[in-house]
């Protein structure tokens, strides 16, 4: 009872240990994590690569997994870009059996590992930022280091009880044939499946068969078979998580599912090589190092196949799972949350799409060329309305002074566009008045405006093409969006200044007879929403683009 005890009590110290680690280590990256993700999955090649690096340094594939959604669903990624980010947290999650083989079965730390813990619960109890980040990664690491002694110690006690002789033997073992090797094969790996569906981690899972190994428990090509077990439990979780998700989480996890199972079906079949290979180095290397080798280069195998394929790859899974979701559902998911820097720059985009379409509308109208009522305006409403709502959920605030001033800046952008869309939905796009040159002359200024603001809606949303751009969120823009931006604040500035000097001379000239006062007063009231219109869309341009040079000069006017 008391090595059952033990057992329980390590691995629910190690769990406990890489939750509080986790939780410290994500929050020293805090936007750091969210930046790099979005800028280095450029590729999937780069992307697997920044993964791996990223998920080993914050040690949680699913924090990586969970942003990457987010960065998927606000078009920062691309699919293929974000199946590189899984990929790659695949290898990188693989670090932690390395943890386990070189330091934690070796060596008793627990002499070690009070202290820190000690000396990480004050820091944070006692500190505030990252100050209490670093503490609970400090605390995080040394319960994972005291939870692998006394595992280290139940193992020991179950090695009197249990020897390998009493599990399965597995194919590719010297005198165990094909059929009972396949057998004994298949019944580990469902073993380990089991242990990860059961611990719902399998970095804990493998820190027990490491464990084990090293007391003697099982043997090293046990502890194979029980590895590929435990990495396609990683897939149970992940399944999960993805039932009531959205789209892009589903497929995600479709994904997650096939990447796992295609490595085990991989890994099943090279069993009796690698069953040799490990017995051959086993003379010269450490078991327990040669688990963590394996457990990483299974990953790794793994994804070097599907990383090639990776267009192949999301075609299946798209087929597999169709998208039914409209572009704004998939954009303001839930799941971008817990992210700010995702969530601000999700709604500036769905801010800039209704832009877009709204000044192509308006420009349209004034053209002749389509309809003088916006029939979307409502679908606009709408779009801004659920933006609103969805900021108003965010998980945390927004971490430094740049990410604050982003908010900001997407809040009046959001605040000027709904104005925008409330002033056409209302009445409609004023006609021009032929022979009025100063009424001609103001539906002139707003659509150069209009035509200048949907070249800036459409470079912020067809910023989701990353294939070569290196900052994804950010404010840089090209020398075309800056050309587009001062047109729009130049015929925003000409119109209002106009439209002052229209209003006095147009109710002037009832009083001579050339205008009725209901004609005067429509003319002096089109001009108006005239400049109100390219106004609110000037606004909402400037801070979309960061301009916060221009945020002063700017004359607030009563809508």
């Amino acid at each position: 009872m008391s090595t059952v005890i033990a057992i329980l009590g390590g691995v629910g110290l190690f769990l406990l240990g890489m939750t509080v680690m986790t939780d410290g280590l994500k929050a020293l990256a805090g936007s750091a994590l969210r930046s790099v993700l979005g800028k280095a999955a450029a590729t999937p090649l780069t992307g697997a690569f920044w993964g791996a690096l990223i998920t080993l340094l914050v040690q949680s594939s699913s924090a990586v997994t969970m942003t990457t959604i987010g960065l998927v669903n606000a078009g920062l990624l691309t699919f293929p870009q974000g199946l590189g980010l899984v990929f790659g947290a695949n290898v990188g999650t693989t670090g932690t059996g390395w943890l386990v083989a070189l330091l934690g079965v070796r060596v008793s730390l627990s002499a070690y590992a009070l202290p820190l813990i000690f000396a990480g619960a004050l820091a944070k109890l006692l500190g505030g930022g990252r100050s209490a980040a670093a503490g609970s990664a400090l605390a995080g690491f040394a319960l994972v280091l005291y939870g692998l002694t006394t595992l280290q110690q139940g193992m020991g006690g179950l090695a009197e009880s249990l020897h390998p002789s009493d599990l399965p033997a597995v194919l590719g073992v010297p005198g165990v044939g094909w059929i009972s090797g396949s057998v004994g094969l298949l019944t580990l790996i469902a073993v380990g499946l089991a242990m990860t569906a059961v611990m719902q981690s399998s970095t804990a899972a493998i820190a027990v068969t490491i464990a084990a190994f090293y007391a003697g428990a099982i043997s090293l090509e046990q502890g194979a078979a029980l590895i590929i077990g435990q990495n396609i439990g990683t897939a149970t979780s992940s399944a999960l998580a993805a039932i009531g998700a959205s789209s892009t989480a589903k497929r995600l996890a479709l994904a997650y599912v096939l990447f796992k199972v295609i490595a085990a079906l991989i890994a099943i079949v090279a069993f009796p090589f690698t069953a040799a290979t490990m017995r051959a180095f086993a003379a010269s290397v450490d078991g327990t190092t040669l688990l963590a080798a394996y457990h990483t280069a299974y990953n790794v195998v793994g994804v070097a196949v599907l990383l090639p394929a990776t267009q192949w790859f999301t075609h299946i899974v798209e087929r597999i799972l169709p998208s039914r979701e409209t572009p704004l559902e998939r954009a303001l998911d839930p799941s971008a949350l817990v992210n700010p820097v995702i969530a601000v720059e999700t709604t500036r985009r769905v801010v800039a799409g209704v832009l877009n379409t709204s000044a192509a509308s308006v420009a349209a109208a004034l053209s002749d060329e389509g309809a003088r009522t916006m029939q979307d305006s409502a679908a606009a409403a709408s779009a801004l309305a659920q933006a609103q709502d969805f900021l108003s959920e965010l998980k945390e605030p927004p971490e430094t002074e740049e990410e604050r001033l982003r908010m900001t800046s997407t809040l009046h952008a959001l605040e000027h566009a709904s104005r925008l869309v409330e002033i056409l939905g209302e009445g409609g796009i004023p006609e021009r008045m032929a022979g009025v040159p100063d009424d001609f002359r103001a539906a002139e200024l707003c659509i150069q405006a209009m035509r200048a603001t949907q070249m800036v809606g459409e470079s912020i949303t067809a910023e989701s093409a990353l294939t070569a751009r290196a900052e994804p969120i950010g404010w840089t823009v090209s020398a075309e969006v800056d050309a587009s931006f001062a047109n729009i604040e130049r015929a925003a500035k000409d119109l209002d200044a106009m439209q002052r000097d229209h209003r006095a001379e147009t109710l002037a000239a009832v009083a001579p007879g050339k205008l009725t006062a209901a004609e005067a007063f429509a003319r002096v009231d089109a001009v108006r929403r005239l400049d109100r219109i390219a106004h609110h869309a000037w606004r909402s341009a400037t801070h979309l683009l960061g301009r916060h040079e221009h945020t002063e000069e700017a004359i607030d006017r009563r809508a």
